[in-house]
């Protein structure tokens, strides 16, 4: 029958070796380091993606606008699908009269699937050149967690695999110190002469 008795390693006992009082500090570190420094790196890293995030949304949306435009043409026939959250774009023709200015016709992105007549919303930098809409709120979340997921999970990762070798390193040295004391008590079991 086995018997388990907790918290041999940090009593004093004369089985006791370095390498399991190092093993049993190493435990206590790894836990607290995934209990707090993953979970703490993951909200760091997402409070620094969430800022970084909003400010190229309000970059992105003090330097584009929006124009309800017509398709005039160029619009390729294919299936919409939805990549990252967002609907498939095509490139098109629009035509569009801004107030109290001429007609223009520019190419745009505008979303796959659009027959030629449609009213859309296209948007377009400070240059006139057809790009995609600034992030909204949730593309901003989007970024934001997906940065603190994984900065923690990276975190949790890297402490476990120094766990991993810690712990390895532990063995091979309890192992080698096993050895040695076998090495000095076999003789006097086995009524062997040492070599």
């Amino acid at each position: 029958m086995r018997t388990r008795v907790r918290g041999w390693r940090w009593r004093h006992n004369p089985l006791r070796r370095r390498s399991d009082v190092v093993e049993a500090w190493t435990t206590l570190v790894v836990a607290v380091l995934l209990l707090v420094a993953a979970p703490l790196a993951g909200a760091v890293a997402g409070q620094w993606a969430h800022d970084d995030a909003q400010t190229v949304a309000a970059r992105q949306q003090a330097d584009r606008h929006r124009v309800r435009a017509q398709v005039v043409g160029g619009v390729p026939q294919t299936m919409p699908s939805v990549e990252g959250g967002r609907q498939q774009t095509v490139r098109a023709t629009v035509r569009w009269t801004p107030p109290g200015e001429p007609v223009r016709t520019a190419a745009a992105r505008v979303p796959a699937g659009t027959r030629q007549g449609q009213t859309v919303d296209v948007w377009f930098d400070a240059h006139g050149h057809g790009v995609a809409p600034p992030p909204n709120g949730t593309m901003v979340w989007q970024q934001t967690l997906t940065m603190g997921v994984c900065v923690a999970g990276c975190t949790a990762v890297t402490v476990l695999l120094g766990n991993a070798v810690v712990r390895r390193l532990a063995m091979r040295r309890r192992l080698g110190e096993w050895e040695r004391e076998w090495a000095r008590t076999e003789p006097q079991w086995s009524r062997r002469r040492p070599a």
